[in-house]
């Protein structure tokens, strides 16, 4: 699977909005995420307090090389590494999407249209898999 052009299109249209709200969006996000999915919590019980500066980082680098996602491995490696290291499963990637996909439309309101929202969601949904599948070979070879 790949993104299509569309969506590569509408992603890189919220690169100048991603970077001026990013840390608005992602503090949003944590908000969001603990008050409706509290389960949620104990993934984050080792998180640094710049938690929202690094997620805020990864999505405004994601934006940055949606259309040269080979650019991201050492980033998606980073990150699987630390998903299996505080045991994320596949059934919180939902849950994360929900709260980031809402935060965004909170926090940047009008600018974000329906065509972009739906864009960050085939993008999210993108890049979760290839998070879970890596996060799943990892899982395989820590037993």
């Amino acid at each position: 699977m790949s993104l299509s052009h569309e969506t590569i299109q509408s992603i890189k249209e919220t690169i100048p909005l991603i970077n001026q709200e990013a840390e608005n969006v992602t503090t949003r996000m944590y908000d969001i995420i603990f008050s409706k999915y509290p389960e949620t919590k104990p993934l984050f019980a080792d998180a640094t307090s710049d938690q929202h500066k690094k997620l805020a980082g990864a999505i405004a680098a994601f934006a940055g090389n949606v259309d040269n996602l080979p650019a991201l491995s050492n980033a998606v490696e980073k990150m699987a590494s630390a998903h299996v290291a505080t045991n994320v499963q596949p059934q919180h990637y939902p849950m994360v999407a929900d709260a980031l996909i809402t935060a965004m439309g909170d926090v940047l309101g009008d600018t974000f249209t329906q065509e972009r929202k739906n864009a960050w969601v085939e993008g999210y949904t993108f890049l979760a898999g290839v998070l879970m599948q890596r996060e799943q070979q990892l899982y395989a070879q820590n037993g």
